[in-house]
Order: C-alpha cells, then sequence, then structure tokens
C-alpha cells in the first residue's frame, strides 16, 4: 500500500497525533486514516504467520485465513491437522445466508477423520493468560470489555479471567450441532454479514479472513432454509485448502496487518471514533467493535 504523504505531515517534522487524540490543535488537521496508515512505521505492521494461515482455492481464487491458535489452540491445531491431510479438497461451500454467513464442509457426511479429530470439547472462551488485550474504550454490549488481540476482534470477562474471539465480518467459526463437542473444524463458515454477535461464546471462532471475503460474501444465497443450496448444482466446490508453510514461498501470498498494540493503532482508532471529514456533519465520538478497521497490505517478500 503506497500512499503520498500529506504535505502537512512533512511539516510538522513529528507526528504528535500518534501519541493519541489529545495531540490534535486547531492549527493541525485530524489526521485522516489514510494519514495514519501512510506515517505508519514498519513496527506497527507484523506478517501473517505461514504456519497458522490457511489458503482456500475456490473458482473464483484464493480466500486467506489467519487462525489465532492463541484464542482456541485445541480446535486451530484440529484444522491444521485437516488441512495437512486435505480433508478440504473437493468439499463445498454449502450454505450462504444472506446478511449471515458463508459455510463450508462435507455436503453429504461421507468424509471419515481418525478418531482423535472427529470430538472435541469447545473453546467457547479461554483462559486469557499471557495474551496481549488492547482494551477499546466504547461499552460493548456483548461484553464487559471489548478490544483486540493479535490483530483480531475480541473480548473478555477480566474478573473471569477469560477472553474470546468475536462474530465480527470476516471471522471464521466452527459449524456444530447441538452436542457443543460435534465443532471439530470439519465444517467452518465466515462472517459476510452485519455482525452476529449473539453467537459470542456459542461457538468456537478460530481466526479471520485477511483477503478475499468478496469471493464468500458475493456467492448466490442458498435459497432452503438457513440459507442452504437446495440442490448440489448450486454449491461452489472447494479446489484446495492448504497451509501457507506447505506451499513453496513462490506460490504463498505475503501480506501484512497493522497491529492492535501501538500508538498508530490507538490513532487510527479515534480517526474513526471522530471522523472529521468534510462529508461528515456530526462525528459519532463513539466505535463499536467490529466497527474498526483492521487493514491488511500486501508486502514485497524480497524486503
Amino acid at each position: 500500500m503506497h500512499m503520498a504523504r500529506p504535505k502537512w505531515l512533512y511539516l510538522a517534522g513529528t507526528l504528535p497525533w500518534l501519541a493519541g487524540p489529545a495531540s490534535a490543535t486547531a492549527h493541525q488537521p485530524a489526521p485522516s486514516m489514510a494519514d495514519i496508515l501512510a506515517a505508519a512505521p514498519p513496527s506497527a505492521w507484523r506478517a501473517l504467520p505461514d504456519e497458522h494461515t490457511l489458503y482456500m482455492e475456490l473458482p473464483a481464487g484464493r480466500v486467506v485465513i489467519e487462525l489465532e491458535p492463541a484464542l482456541a489452540p485445541r480446535t486451530v491445531a484440529n484444522i491444521e491437522a485437516m488441512a495437512r491431510l486435505h480433508y478440504y479438497d473437493g468439499l463445498a461451500v454449502l450454505r450462504v445466508q444472506d446478511n449471515y454467513v458463508a459455510q463450508w464442509g462435507d455436503p453429504d457426511g461421507s468424509r471419515k477423520l481418525p478418531g482423535e479429530l472427529q470430538k472435541l470439547a469447545p473453546e467457547f472462551a479461554v483462559p486469557q493468560g499471557a495474551t496481549r488485550f488492547t482494551p477499546l474504550a466504547d461499552r460493548d454490549g456483548y461484553a464487559p470489555q471489548a478490544g483486540f488481540i493479535d490483530s483480531f476482534p475480541a473480548a473478555r470477562d477480566k474478573a473471569g479471567g477469560l477472553a474470546w474471539l468475536t462474530h465480527c465480518y470476516g471471522a471464521v467459526g466452527v459449524g456444530r450441532d447441538t452436542d457443543p463437542t460435534t465443532g471439530n473444524g470439519s465444517e467452518l463458515y465466515a462472517v459476510i454479514g452485519n455482525a452476529p454477535r449473539h453467537l459470542d461464546r456459542n461457538v468456537t471462532v478460530v481466526g479471520r479472513v485477511r483477503q478475499g471475503i468478496e469471493l464468500l460474501s458475493s456467492l448466490p444465497r442458498g435459497t432452503a432454509e438457513l440459507g442452504f443450496y437446495a440442490t448440489a448444482a448450486e454449491r461452489t466446490m472447494i479446489r484446495s485448502v492448504r497451509l501457507a508453510s506447505e506451499l513453496p514461498p513462490g506460490e504463498r501470498i505475503h501480506l501484512e496487518v497493522l497491529r492492535t498494540d501501538t500508538p498508530t493503532f490507538t490513532a487510527l482508532v479515534e480517526s474513526r471514533r471522530n471522523r472529521h471529514d468534510d462529508w461528515f456533519v456530526r462525528p459519532a465520538g463513539y466505535i463499536e467493535l467490529c466497527n474498526v478497521p483492521l487493514p491488511v497490505r500486501p508486502v514485497d517478500a524480497r524486503r
């Protein structure tokens, strides 16, 4: 991502607004999101880890999913084991429900898994432990506190010592039946509509689509109940799912996501909480967790 640096940034010499919103003055325009990203140092970004990044190949292109083992360690390990077994190859997108989710898995339940992968205790919330939590100052209606862990939208119960990933747009979760132990990762979904936060702590969320969400959100909607496809002909085939680390370096996509534990991100949140673009008449003074952008950019692997 290459953006022209605004002239006023050169004149300022330093970037005091990266320390927080209080630095803005009447003589210095409030920075936009583009300004903030243009001025972000390399340390404000982190690379997606190849060992925890999935490439789902659809007829229309590649969907890049970053998994988060810190928030669902056993489930992520299950999914990565299935990817190494090429379990998902030839399966299909089974369900696309408007303003909700796109879900994929085994259409007829005939593909068998090794016994150790079949049952798994749910990881709806896990001990926060050493994970770095960046709280969002704004009130959240679904959790005691919302924020970010490792550039993933998350929430926590600080008193109970628990944290979990949230159902924001692009979140990837684990389909299950009524029995919570049936969510073993063999069936996954991505959120493609308004954030269904009521699902938080009822489903294990394992990661986030970092690139290619439009390939899922633009699929035809299913016409059967809950957006399932009524016929096999309507489904979209999954050509393959691979861990990035399985592929030769030349076949990998090198992406960086903005870190959520830096002054750059603090400034970005403030710029979206109080929009000072000419178009806005009344800044909201508030931002909801799932409305905070999490920028991703391609990088040159030779750097």
